[in-house]
């Protein structure tokens, strides 16, 4: 895929040689800083060393007072507490971290996770019911429940309270019950891109410091927090910024059983950045709601038995296997039927379905879809007699608010601008097609969908300072003091131009191994494209070319060397 290259605006430089003298920084440090909206000192100080004192006060959201009263009410009465998590890496860390802190304060608590095939998304009536076999007179949602209406005023009329712990948008109309939700249009918290773990965290933040406990204890479960926000891509901005640096603390200096257990079959060592929680940790997970269950990675992460922990880490491990197998499998038979699919070229969006497809799956596929037809992508399967799946989206195109147009066909749906899953009626697919397509086509008013590679800064080989003494450059430092990143807050792209190659292979027939070199610059630097090997033509012997690329380490026989990953090759003055 041919991606367009998007350089950030130029800043003010007089901003940045202050910001850089204060810091005492390279000014191109400084640029980076002023281009993600820190200008001043106190602000880049702020930025890289997060304080949990900088967190928002818990009641600036809207219901949490009758939250709170709730819940004691609930302790105090000894009244059994249902907490209804969804099935993925949200929901069930959001699950995970309030039973581990709740059970501090009230020892009836239970925690639910629905089937993902026999529920399906959200809260469910088998949940309900499950709650009120258990004598459960508060249920307690998490990442979900925020459109559950008329589920929520059933079970009201049965004796059961709710409290809602989403971050998703809310319908026209709210539950019949106490909502936190930081995306209420009559909410004023300051932050509104909280994960639904965060959410949930909140809450107890509230109730801990409502009972005039410290917050020490609360915050052994950040690294639960940290994985939530990493997997379920929200801005490490803000309050997620401070939250996700603290929780990786945690993970990486005190790691639970759990965590230490599936590293070692996934044969990775800690530490372990935000992005190694992505596609590490976060996978494995998500795999046992698609395979197994949800309540097994609840099960897991609360383990402190050693044994249980490794049966556990052991069949989320081979859940993961294996839905790497099914969802291969079915990418390729999606990318087949996009093939056939005669007026796919007149249309702005993908669409498949087979009914016997994984429900587990179709949201990586969905994903995988996109990386070689970059349009909004929606893949369904069949389960209950009704068309599910998931959907995905690229650019400015909003899903959430494209679903909402289409909704006359649609059984239901949520999700956010990027992703949301969906349920319909079979015979309305055609039709949902059809409007689908029209809407985005109307949002894109003509304008093209074009992949994009944003660069931050333009770079000459020179300004990255050799190893010396085995030592990292201290550009690499600086930029490791950047992280965590994430949306709002990206690992920085670089551009150097006039490169040449003095090595180039292709590894495992599809990643490109380079190392490059500038005409003006003794140094020479190993670089890696993964599944860019039809980049190759770009660096042929004598051919100077442009590379968009992040700064790495790679350690190979014991030694530590600085690698650019590669984004994107052009040639020269393209």
């Amino acid at each position: 895929m041919e991606k367009k290259w998007v350089f950030q605006p130029v800043v003010d430089e007089e901003k940045v040689q202050i910001l850089a003298e204060k810091l005492n920084v390279e000014p191109f440090v400084g640029r980076l800083l002023v281009q993600r909206g820190l200008e001043t000192e106190i602000e880049a100080r702020r930025f890289f060393r997060p304080s949990l004192d900088d967190l928002h006060d818990p009641f600036l959201m809207k219901d949490m007072d009758a939250a709170v009263l709730r819940m004691n009410q609930a302790i105090n009465n000894k009244e059994g507490i249902l907490l209804f998590g969804d099935y993925d890496v949200d929901g069930t860390t959001a699950v995970a971290l309030m039973f581990e802190q709740l059970t501090k304060l009230h020892s009836n608590v239970l925690y639910y996770i629905p089937d993902r095939y026999k529920e399906g998304y959200g809260l469910s009536q088998q949940g309900i019911d499950y709650a009120q076999s258990e004598k459960c007179s508060l249920i307690i949602t998490l990442d979900c429940g925020i459109k559950s209406n008329q589920l929520v005023s059933k079970a009201k009329e049965q004796g059961i309270d709710f409290i809602i712990c989403d971050h998703h948008q809310p319908g026209s109309e709210l539950p019949i019950g106490i909502v936190l939700d930081p995306k209420r249009v009559d909410c004023a918290y300051p932050f509104k891109e909280l994960s639904g773990c965060g959410v949930g965290f909140k809450l107890m933040q509230a109730l801990f410091i409502d009972h005039g406990l410290t917050l020490e204890k609360l915050f052994e479960s950040l690294d639960l927090l940290a994985l939530s926000i990493g997997a379920d891509i929200v801005d490490v901005t803000g309050e997620n910024r401070i939250l996700c640096h603290h929780g990786l603390i945690r993970l990486n200096q005190h790691p639970r059983k759990a965590f230490e257990e599936l590293l070692t079959l996934a044969g990775k060592k800690l530490p372990l950045s935000l992005t190694d929680v992505v596609f590490v940790i976060a996978p494995r997970v998500n795999a046992a709601g698609r395979i197994r269950s949800g309540k097994t990675a609840v099960d897991w992460m609360l383990s402190s038995n050693e044994q249980e922990i490794k049966q556990l880490a052991q069949e989320i491990h081979d859940d993961n296997t294996l839905r790497r197998t099914i969802d291969q499998a079915i990418t390729e038979e999606a990318l087949l039927q996009i093939s056939n699919d005669k007026d796919h070229s007149t249309q702005c969006t993908n669409l498949v379905f087979q009914k016997d497809w994984h429900k587990g799956v179709v949201g990586i596929v969905a994903s995988r879809i996109i990386e070689s037809h970059y349009r909004p992508t929606i893949v369904l399967t069949e389960s209950n007699g009704l068309l599910t799946g998931s959907a995905r989206s690229v650019g400015s195109i909003n899903l959430y608010d494209v679903l909402e147009t289409c909704k006359e066909h649609l059984t239901q749906f949520g999700g956010h601008h990027y992703a949301a899953g969906l349920t319909m009626p079979k015979e309305n697919i055609s039709a949902f097609r059809l409007a689908f397509d029209q809407e985005v086509k109307r949002r894109l008013n003509g304008a093209p969908l074009e992949a994009l590679q944003t660069i931050d800064l333009n770079i000459d080989l020179n300004d990255i300072q050799t190893v010396w003494n085995g030592k990292l450059p201290r550009i690499k430092k600086i930029l490791d003091a950047f992280e965590p990143f994430g949306p709002g807050n990206m690992k920085p792209v670089f551009c150097t131009k006039e490169l040449f190659a003095t090595d180039a292979r292709i590894l495992k027939e599809k990643h490109l191994k380079l190392r490059v070199v500038q005409s003006d610059s003794s140094l020479a630097f190993d670089a890696i494209g993964f599944n860019l090997a039809d980049k190759e033509e770009h660096t042929l012997k004598g051919m100077a070319f442009d590379m968009a690329y992040t700064l790495e380490t790679n350690e190979f026989n014991g030694k530590t060397n600085l690698q650019f990953n590669i984004k994107d090759i052009r040639a020269t003055d393209s």
